[in-house]
């Protein structure tokens, strides 16, 4: 399983998906840096086959419209400190594998305590 943090998504959460045993990418160290393009950050993800976890509306407004990016982790939690959205994500860790084994377009969207919504 393969995530790409977007630019809002803080680095510290990126490093320990991959202390985790997960590859990690953050858009801040790819493709223009924290100037990227949701167009190109959505498909760089779905060229490399990542989930993209983002706090970016229009995300998720694209997946809606056209399933881009394929693989979405929508956070709603506002100003949440890292270690609070990363023991969110650590949660449901098994749940997204899972998730990304068998269905090739999804968005989970995370909202207060740790409660998720997903869209197939």
């Amino acid at each position: 399983m393969k995530f790409l943090c977007d630019v809002h998504i803080s680095i510290k959460i990126s490093k320990r998906i991959q202390e985790l045993g997960y590859s990690s990418e953050h858009v801040n160290f790819i493709l223009d840096l924290w100037h990227s393009k949701d167009q190109a950050i959505a498909d760089f993800a779905d060229d490399n086959n990542l989930i993209l976890i983002s706090k970016d509306q229009d995300f998720r407004n694209s997946f809606l419209v056209s399933n881009k990016p394929r693989k979405l982790i929508k956070i709603n939690l506002g100003n949440v400190s890292n270690a609070e959205l990363m023991n969110i994500i650590e949660k449901h860790m098994d749940y997204f594998h899972d998730l990304d084994q068998q269905i090739p377009v999804f968005m989970i969207e995370i909202y207060g305590n740790g409660l998720l919504s997903v869209t197939k």
